[in-house]
Parts: C-alpha cells; structure tokens; sequence
C-alpha cells in the first residue's frame, strides 16, 4: 500500500514536472527559460537543458545569460557524448565571446570531441587527421596551458593510430604481391615514421617486395632495380645487425648478385 501511494506520488511529481518544463519552452519569459535550464543542467538532465538554453541564446545572444547558455550548450552536448554538436558549440565559442575566460577550456574540449570521432585504425582516419589539427591548434593558441602535456599524449596516440593503419596496408599490399605499391608504402612509412616500432619489419618488406619488382621487371628497368634493391639491402642489414630476417635477406641479396652478374655477361 505504501509503495502504491509512493508511485502515485513520484508520477505526480514527474507529470507536473513535465507540465512546467512544457510551459516555460512555450512561453516568453526568458529569464525562467535560463533558470529552468540551469536547475536542469545540475540535475544532468542535458536533451531537456539544450532546448532551453537554445531559446535564451538566440534571443539574448550578446548578454551573460547568452554566453553561459552557449558554454553550457556546448558543455551538455559533450557530457551527454554527442561529439559532434558539442564540438560544434564548443569550437565556435571563442569566435563569439573571444573574452571570455572560458575560451581556453572551450577550445580544448572542441578538439577532444574530434578526438571522441577518431575512429578505430582499420577505417578511413580523416577524423583523425582533424583531431591533430585541431589540438595542434590548440597548442599554437595557447602555448603556456597546463594542457600541453595532454595534447601531447593524446597526439601520440592518434600518430600511432595513423601508423598502424599504413603499417597493415602495407602488409596487404606485400600480401596480395602488389610489388610496386608496397615498395612505394614502404619507402613513404620509413621516411613518415623514422622510429616506428614496425621499422625492421617494414625494411624487410621493402626488401622482399623490392626483390620480386627487380626479378620481374622488364628488360629496361631489370638492372636498375636489382642495383636498387642490392643497395636497400646493405642499408638494412648496417641497420639491423642481429634482425631475425637477416637469413632470409641475405639469400635474396644472393640471388640478385647473380641475376646482375647475368645481365652484365649477356650484355658483353
């Protein structure tokens, strides 16, 4: 029985409630509109806030009302894990209110949520791409923030994501025996990424792949590749002394010695 009255209650409560949110959205008083909007976003209640403070921007959009509505606007959308408005409030704040002290905290969260859209390596990074960017920026803005550190530490995470995901194409390519593109990948990798962890991997696959593209090549290129590949060859092994594919490298080195030692005997 106690039970049963509690809910009527708390059904009462959550009607009228619904009553008055209903009301101030239709009504002019803009000032309740901001208060309402306020109990709302300290009790979390974040779709039923925005509305609110949506209405008091567009209305007083050059008052202190206006700013802590767009702040809020902003701050709502990204707690409720809406990456996409929330940066789009976030990021255009200091544009409108650039005195605001808030502009630091507003331009940091606005990259984070390009950060929150990065999505996993294996798919299309622009995302992330613009998630760098943006904290870049973030960096060149404010240069003394005690942030910097963190941008720092979420930029290396996304680089790496950036690594991986042209470390595992390339691995493709030299799987599917696309010679010539995984020399072109492996070559751009080591130049893009001097201390990746998958470094000596990717030089063997450069090797390897180089080793058929020069095997396979045309009569006019035959001797140029297999020179260039020889080449690649000494650099990895000076590189990688002790690399577990140093058998397997200097077998194909041996090969390739004899192919040019062929080429260069049927010539004279």
């Amino acid at each position: 029985m106690k039970n049963g009255i509690l809910l009527i209650f708390l059904l009462a409560g959550l009607i009228q409630g619904c009553s008055e949110y209903n009301r101030v959205v239709k009504s002019d008083d803009y000032m309740r509109k901001f208060e309402l909007a306020n109990e709302l976003y300290e009790r979390k209640q974040w779709l039923r806030c925005v509305t609110l403070y949506e209405q008091v921007y567009q209305r007083m959009p050059k008052t202190g009302q206006g700013e802590v509505s767009y702040y809020r606007l902003g701050k709502a959308y990204f707690t409720d894990k809406d990456y996409y408005m929330g940066g789009y409030y976030l990021n255009t704040f200091a544009e409108k209110f650039p005195a605001s002290p808030k502009c630091e905290e507003t331009t940091f969260l606005s990259a984070i949520c390009s950060v929150k859209n990065s999505p996993e390596y294996s798919l299309d990074q622009q995302e992330t791409e613009l998630a760098l960017n943006d904290l870049q920026l973030f960096i060149n803005k404010y240069p003394y923030s005690e942030l910097i550190d963190t941008c720092n530490i979420i930029m290396d995470g996304l680089r790496y994501k950036l690594e991986k995901k042209d470390y595992e194409s390339i691995k493709l390519y030299s799987k599917t025996d696309t010679y010539k593109s995984a020399v072109v990948a492996s070559e751009t990798f080591l130049t893009d990424y001097p201390n990746s962890v998958f470094r000596e991997e990717i030089y063997y696959i450069l090797l390897r792949n180089g080793y058929f593209l020069a095997i396979n090549s045309i009569e006019n290129k035959k001797v140029e590749r297999i020179e260039k590949a020889i080449e690649r060859y000494h650099t990895f092994v000076a590189e990688f002394p002790q690399s577990s594919y140093k058998k397997d490298a200097e077998a194909d080195f041996a090969k390739l010695e004899q192919e040019l030692k062929n080429l260069t005997n049927t010539k004279q």
